[in-house]
């Protein structure tokens, strides 16, 4: 509960900017320590809490963003264009941080260095620049100071946390470790050189496809040399955004058409064959450069993607074809991480609701990126907690598919990946180089085929010894057996007490003595006893029906 204990200009700062907003669930919990229930502000309300937080909150609304699985579609939406209204720093302060980083004078490394940044953000403003051997390069600074108010506010992020999952909310989403993650991504977004590296392995996953003409495709070049942790230098690319692209208009949508399938292409290999792909393809980051090539800038937001969580999601991308909600609600639990409580039937039910709405649509219709966010908001609803790699799948084909829409409106997902399809099934089963996997297929068939014949024997063996046992764990015939139990011995109970009453009939109508009379009431009295006793218990059973 560190929160509550300090009393930090900081915190003052939050509670008059929460407060000011008018999120009156937050002032009930950091005054009095709890609240009933959850209650989330409007998307509006937490964008505008965010950006008057300052670059720390902001980057940390954007990090939330890639987290559709956690949050609502409308936040997302919300926080995906969630943009710092920063002034630029100043030259001198800049100056500062090139010369500390650089450990010589600025002049000695760059022979141009323009003054006027050319973008400003968060944790960082990118200046033009011409290095003393003559190339023109991008110089990303990082704002003087920023790691010492990130370390404060992460320390405040991490208390609120902290209050948070006292509450429901924050026992079912376990906001502690999740607020671990975020601020874990924010400290790597201040080393530059993770950025850098980052960029490096991209441009080499990309400088080979058998999908498109690698030539087409630029990933700016890392100046190693002058990179740093706070000092990211790499190759200047002349440009401007994709959806402002100038072509040539003779023609015009055939060139759309192309640009549009090398765009997909481009992701479909990262995501699906490469497994590390941008994670933040929004029209910014994607630039059409003078010499008509296509360019992928600002790496720093990466995802990453197992081989079987790849197959996974093209069977998935399969499922919702063919809307088969028993092979989605399969699918999310074997990409789930936890899984416990969650009801089969009550998930396939929601997945059902949520495909029916697709029927009647032809494929062209379909949006697959709005399927892959409902797909996240069913397993919320059902408690399935699923990796956060699939919150950056999901904003990353949301991205891209929202980019190709603007710059070709008739674009349709599938339509592109269809022809890809053959080799997508290919590089799962064999994988990109096959001589391995073949040789370890071989290996398996051959141990498979030396043990069989040895299995096959003691199995027979056991079975004409008849000493073969088998150990079967079925979970729902305890209760079955118990109630088979209960059956048995209350017909036990009325067969003892049947028996008591004719034995005391029989002796009753044959007695000559009072001896023998005073035995017949006895058995009478018990068989009475027992039996108004095996009544009662029915009774109180409630299977007396």
């Amino acid at each position: 509960m560190v929160f509550l204990t300090q009393n930090t200009s900081r915190q003052r700062e939050i509670l008059e900017v929460v407060f000011r907003n008018g999120w009156d669930y937050m002032r009930r919990l950091l005054t009095v320590g709890k609240a009933e229930s959850p209650e989330l502000p409007t998307p509006t309300v937490l964008r505008n809490i965010l950006v008057d937080l300052g670059p720390v909150y902001v980057k940390f609304g954007q990090l939330l963003s890639t987290r559709p699985d956690i949050i609502p579609p409308d936040y997302i939406e919300a926080l995906t264009a969630l943009q710092a209204n920063v002034p630029p720093v100043s030259w001198t302060n800049i100056e500062t941080v090139l010369r500390e980083q650089l450990n010589a004078p600025v002049e000695e490394v760059f022979s141009e260095f323009n003054q006027q940044p050319v973008a400003a953000g968060s944790i960082a403003q990118t200046h033009r620049a011409t290095l003393a051997n003559g190339k023109e390069v991008a110089v990303k600074v990082q704002r003087p100071g920023i790691d010492t108010v990130v370390e404060q506010d992460i320390s405040l992020i991490k208390g609120i946390a902290e209050l948070v999952s006292r509450t429901d909310f924050g026992e079912d989403y376990d906001v502690v470790a999740l607020a671990e993650e975020f601020t874990n991504a924010l400290r790597a977004e201040l080393d530059f050189t993770k950025e850098a590296s980052y960029t490096d392995q991209l441009r080499r996953n990309l400088e080979e496809s058998n999908w498109f003409d690698p030539k087409q495709v630029v990933v700016p070049a890392i100046h190693w040399d002058v990179t740093t942790e706070k000092l990211l230098v790499m190759e200047w690319l002349e440009g401007m955004p994709i959806l402002s692209a100038e072509l040539p208009k003779n023609d015009e949508n055939k060139r759309r058409q192309e640009i549009t399938t090398l765009l997909f292409r481009v992701f479909f290999q990262q995501i699906y064959l490469d497994g590390f792909f941008h994670a933040d393809p929004h029209p910014g980051n994607i630039f059409y450069l003078k010499d008509g090539r296509v360019a992928l800038i600002d790496c720093g937001m990466i995802g990453r993607l197992d081989p079987r969580t790849q197959q996974i999601l093209t069977e998935m991308l399969l499922a919702i074809v063919d809307i088969d909600a028993q092979r989605c609600s399969q699918l999310t639990l074997d990409l789930s991480e936890s899984s416990k409580n969650v009801n089969l039937i009550n998930l396939e039910n929601d997945y059902d609701k949520m495909l029916r709405k697709y029927y009647n649509l032809s494929i062209s219709q379909i949006n697959f990126s709005e399927v892959f966010y409902e797909i996240l908001e069913v397993s919320r609803k059902n408690n399935v907690k699923l990796p956060s790699n699939m919150g950056l799948y999901a904003k990353s084909l949301a991205n891209l598919e929202g980019v190709a829409r603007g710059f070709n409106p008739q674009v349709n997902l599938l339509d592109e990946v269809k022809p890809l399809m053959t080799d997508l099934f290919r590089n799962q089963i064999l994988g990109n180089n096959p001589i391995p996997t073949l040789l370890r297929t071989t290996l398996d068939m051959k141990s498979l085929s030396l043990q069989t014949p040895r299995q096959l024997e003691l199995l027979l063996d056991r079975v004409t010894s008849e000493t073969i046992r088998w150990n079967l764990s079925i979970p729902q015939l305890d209760p079955l057996r118990r109630s088979l139990d209960d059956s048995a011995n209350r017909l036990s109970f009325s067969i003892i007490v049947a028996s008591l009453i004719i034995g005391a009939a029989i002796i009753s109508s044959n007695a000559q003595t009072p001896q023998l009379s005073f035995v017949s009431n006895i058995l009478f009295a018990a068989a009475s006893f027992i039996g108004f006793w095996l009544l009662l218990s029915i009774w109180r059973s409630g299977r007396l029906k």
